[in-house]
């Protein structure tokens, strides 16, 4: 099958388009590289099944372009910063939920029906279920990523109803492992290179979050593909346990060797729409028979070696 991934040169699109690659697939990545990287397409671009097409999810034309022969779209660009998005409010609409329209219409157009699309877990807002299900009653929205994700759900779900297109909606927990460039690893390592005696915590560290393996993530998202036959098709992909921001901090330090005074800002949130509990329940995707090989700690410990072993990601922030 030819695949069309946008954001193929992000962290999880990159990993995402080298394991369609290794399943003998032919890719189409598509991505403007204003946050993604070439050097995360290095073994793609020596592919003969990989083309690399320059271009924006806010650009019809170059998407309609790029689908000529594809079966199946991955929509994983766009805005994941969720911090920021009260201050650029307009971020999150243009790039996750307009985005996603432009990708829908070019493949209606293109006659391509098969679609991926990442969401995330914060659709949930603050969850009173745990952990919480697919089918879980939807509370207010409490940050603009979450709406503008869970906005694109929507129109992938109107898409699969009005035009036959099959969707598959994966819900993420923060996702881990391999070219991550955005996140609390990440974040955290960047403030211990530059003070290793002090580090500040947004919020009060007790806030509870599940991570998953960028591996095992993939490996959900491809089995889910090939075995789910729904129309219309929503998982949640996660954990079945759960971590503190200080059980990461913790294993962080420990694993550079280092004992900094840890300085938090207080609060259960550490910005708006920073939902102080994230736990999903993933009994859909088990079900189709896959199981997380990487638990929290080790994930949160293989991204801190890649980041250490690659320092100029650290020091090449877009």
């Amino acid at each position: 099958m030819r695949f069309l991934v946008t954001g193929a040169a992000g962290f999880i699109g990159s990993n995402l388009v080298d394991r369609l690659l290794a399943g003998g697939h032919e890719v189409v990545g598509y991505d403007n590289l204003s946050t993604g990287r070439l050097e995360f397409l290095a073994a793609a671009m020596a592919h003969p099944g990989f083309r690399l097409v320059r271009g924006d999810t806010l650009d019809p034309t170059a998407l309609a372009a790029a689908m000529a022969g594809v079966g199946f779209v991955l929509h994983l660009a766009g805005n994941a910063d969720v911090r920021f998005g009260t201050h650029y409010p307009r971020r999150d609409l243009e790039q996750n939920t307009i985005a996603t329209l432009n990708v829908l219409e070019a493949m209606r157009a293109a006659g391509v029906r098969r679609i991926g699309y990442a969401s995330t877990g914060s659709v949930y807002g603050e969850a009173t279920v745990f952990p919480t299900p697919e089918d879980a009653p939807f509370p207010v929205q409490t940050s603009l990523y979450g709406a503008s994700k869970l906005a694109g759900e929507a129109l992938v779900s109107a898409y699969a109803e009005g035009f036959g297109f099959q969707g598959f909606v994966f819900r993420f927990v923060s996702i881990l492992g391999p070219r991550y460039q955005h996140g609390h690893v990440y974040d955290f390592l960047r403030k211990l290179r530059a003070n290793p005696q002090r580090l500040e915590l947004l919020g009060d560290g007790r806030q509870r979050k599940a991570y998953l393996h960028v591996d095992d993530m993939a490996e959900a998202v491809l089995l889910a593909i090939e075995r789910a036959e729904d129309r219309l098709t929503i998982l949640n992909l996660g954990q079945d346990d759960h971590c503190t921001v200080l059980d990461s901090v913790g294993w962080i330090t420990a694993r550079l060797g280092l004992a900094p005074e840890i300085h938090c800002t207080g609060g259960e949130r550490g910005w708006i729409g920073d939902n102080p509990f994230i736990f999903l329940d993933t009994r859909r995707i088990r079900a189709l028979g896959w199981a997380p090989r990487h638990g929290i700690r080790a994930s949160v410990e293989a991204t801190l070696d890649w980041l250490t072993a690659n320092p100029w990601i650290l020091e090449a922030k877009p």
